[in-house]
């Protein structure tokens, strides 16, 4: 007979082994759930391989280079998440961005609004677009791969008479161009990382509190802990890299610090973590997205989780607007265009988000952006052309797409 207390079960509970905790990560792997592991290792290789292929990219200059270049694509990629939630897909996210970032270059520049107002009226182009993609795919039943195309093609002639045809609208607004262009001073970055880290371990500890008070199975606290400081420990690094003087000509300009971007990043992935993990309206998205017939039996209303999932995704197109027009000072016809939507759709995948609906995170896109590019840029930097790079993105999207197939199909 056991001897075990209802108060002694439960600490076992929340206090596992490390050996349970090893256990438990391996039948999760078995499973299907390998999370953002293939992101994970995969990022580490490219950059030892980069590295020692290029003495340029192990560098602060290209480390910074590669957060201003992979922002855009990356807040893409977090609005596509909430798409590719509930297994759709949204092919005109790029051109949305470009729309709303014509409407900001054109309302700062040709009418000289202030830089908030007109980001409001952009980030409210982005809703209207979603709002007519939502209620086509969710009321009419048209499926999204055709809505999204045709508004891919119908978006793409909206930015043709927004910008002209071959033309090129610039922006001189100084708040926008710091965007991508303005790094934080050393200080302020230091404070930032140290507030970061502060909430970071925060709301950790105070995860586990209520988990361990309702009862609830928690992360082994060794395990928490080494994991928190290995991740704050890498941050670290990065920052004190950011700091260090990365200008060739320190008397007429000096770099340093955190680009401006990043805390924007940050906003966005707090921000939609929340809203994944914390609202109802997050859990509906994984609900349907897992099983929509189950969803609606439940009493979800799948029609309006399915709307407002292309509302968000692009609202955070028009953000990712306002990042392509600070990157390049003005917004053009291709604004959006070309590989953007792809390099998205790409990141969001290799990141860990399954094109199958039901699995997926904010972080995927900040991991898959990264991958993508740090692809583009180490074979930037190594001399290889434009299709080489597309070739090379292209097996690792097979791949990423691939492995998701399979852990599904081991997870069933």
């Amino acid at each position: 007979m056991s001897t075990q207390t209802p108060e002694t079960a439960q600490e076992t509970l929340a206090a596992p082994s490390l050996k349970s905790a090893a256990a438990d990560y391996w039948a999760r792997i078995k499973s299907g759930d390998i999370g953002s592991l293939p992101a994970v290792l995969g990022l580490v290789a490219l950059c030892i391989v980069f590295t020692s292929m290029s003495s340029s990219f192990l560098t602060p200059g290209n480390f910074a280079n590669l957060l201003t270049q992979a922002a855009g694509v990356i807040v893409i990629a977090m609005g596509l998440i909430f798409v590719l939630l509930l297994g759709d897909i949204d092919l005109s996210a790029g051109y949305s961005a470009g729309v709303s970032g014509a409407v900001l270059v054109i309302l700062v520049s040709n009418h000289h609004w202030n830089w908030v107002p007109a980001l409001l009226v952009a980030i409210v182009a982005g809703v209207l677009m979603g709002l007519v993609i939502g209620w086509l795919v969710s009321y009419v039943g048209v499926p999204s791969f055709v809505v999204t195309l045709a508004m891919f093609l119908a978006f793409q002639g909206i930015l043709l008479l927004l910008a002209g045809e071959g033309g090129t609208i610039a922006i001189e607004d100084k708040t926008v161009i710091a965007i991508e262009n303005s790094n934080m001073k050393p200080l302020i970055s230091w404070l930032f990382f140290l507030i970061c880290a502060a909430l970071y371990v925060l709301s950790g500890l105070r995860k586990m509190a209520v988990r361990r008070k309702a009862g609830l199975k928690t992360e082994l606290v060794q395990l928490w802990v080494f994991k928190t400081v290995g991740l704050l420990a890498l941050c670290a690094v990065a920052v004190f890299s950011l700091n260090l003087e990365r200008s060739n000509n320190v008397k007429l300009v000096s770099l340093k610090g955190i680009p401006d971007v990043v805390p924007l990043i940050l906003a966005i992935l707090v921000v939609g973590t929340f809203f994944l993990s914390r609202t109802s309206y997050g859990r509906h998205l994984y609900a349907v997205g897992g099983n929509t017939e189950a969803a609606r039996r439940s009493g979800i209303d799948v029609k309006r989780v399915r709307l407002f999932a292309f509302v968000i995704c692009s609202s955070l197109a028009a953000i990712a607007g306002l990042i392509f027009v600070s990157r390049a000072n003005s917004v053009s016809p291709t604004t959006g265009g070309n590989s953007t939507l792809l390099y998205a759709v790409g990141a969001a995948v290799i990141g860990g988000t399954s094109l199958f609906g039901g699995k997926g995170k904010m972080r995927d896109a900040i991991l898959g952006g990264l991958v993508v590019a740090v692809i583009d840029n180490g074979m930037g930097l190594l001399g290889y052309a434009a299709g080489i790079k597309y070739i090379v993105t292209g097996l690792v999207l097979l791949v990423s797409a691939g492995v998701d197939a399979l852990s599904r199909k081991g997870g069933n």
